[in-house]
């Protein structure tokens, strides 16, 4: 157990977020996505679990992970598929806690070019989330330095 830290981020975690560097994505998805296979591809190269709602594991990352705020789709969201507007209650629940750190709306992605994109992140977390489209993508932000 670490002070400040949340305690459902395990040492795997911890250890993706801190070497993750400007501009590397995070994917947090549901029980459904194909975590594993895609994780295969990714950087990391095997899939994090988190076994906890989407919601719950966000509020816990973005405790310590800074968004990117030099591009427009820093936070995205897997569309329902033939129903790209659709915001599913999973979704407010993920834009509150992005909005909670002061962070954009969360743009939509199509479901085959979200498996893309997660292909390229660098980790995925796989949540204990049972919810239909509890899949989403976070850019990694900076950390300025301390004023002096």
């Amino acid at each position: 157990m670490l002070k400040g830290i949340d305690p459902i981020l395990n040492a795997d975690v911890l250890y993706a977020l801190r070497a993750m560097g400007h501009g590397d994505d995070l994917i947090i998805a549901d029980t459904n996505f194909p975590s594993d296979s895609v994780a295969r591809e990714t950087v990391l190269g095997e899939v994090l679990r988190i076994d906890r709602p989407a919601a719950e594991v966000a509020k816990a990352v973005l405790s310590v992970y800074p968004l990117d705020t030099f591009v427009d789709d820093a936070a995205a969201r897997m569309e329902v598929v033939g129903e790209p507007d659709t915001i599913l209650p999973v979704m407010e629940e993920m834009q509150a806690q992005v909005s909670a750190v002061g962070g954009p709306e969360m743009i939509g992605i199509e479901r085959y070019a979200f498996y893309e994109r997660a292909k390229q992140a660098y980790a995925v977390i796989q949540t204990g989330e049972r919810r239909f489209y509890g899949c989403f993508a976070f850019r990694k932000g900076v950390v300025p330095p301390e004023e002096e």
